[in-house]
């Protein structure tokens, strides 16, 4: 009797997605609606576009699960902490615990079987 496995894609990961999906898409809005009141450098405007571009197909991917999308998604957050180093500390703290909590909700062992199933 062959047993089928089915391999549902964790609640975590699936909040996880959509908030760096939402994080990507409104984040980057609210920067350029901040460049309308200073005009960006050429590099923080590429930068903004990348880390939000960054973050929507991390989440896009990462619903689809796609393991390789899960390291963007690390990569992206560990960006932040270290743009946050330059910012107050609090700012870096927030991205830190940030950092360590989406890092156990991406390769806990729920989160492994799903990727590594795709």
């Amino acid at each position: 009797m062959a047993t089928e496995q089915t391999n549902e894609q964790p609640v975590s990961i699936t909040i996880l997605s959509w908030l760096y999906i939402l994080v990507g898409v409104l984040g980057t809005a609210a920067h350029y609606e901040d460049f309308r009141m200073h005009a960006p450098i050429v590099n923080e405007f590429v930068g903004i576009t990348v880390l939000g571009a960054a973050a929507v197909v991390a989440g896009i991917f990462m619903l689809r699960g796609r393991s390789w999308a899960r390291w963007l998604a690390l990569v992206w957050i560990a960006s932040h902490v270290a743009i946050s180093a330059f910012h107050p500390l609090p700012e870096l703290i927030i991205h830190c615990v940030l950092l360590v909590l989406f890092s156990y909700l991406l390769f806990r062992q729920k989160a492994r079987e799903y990727f590594s199933a795709a």
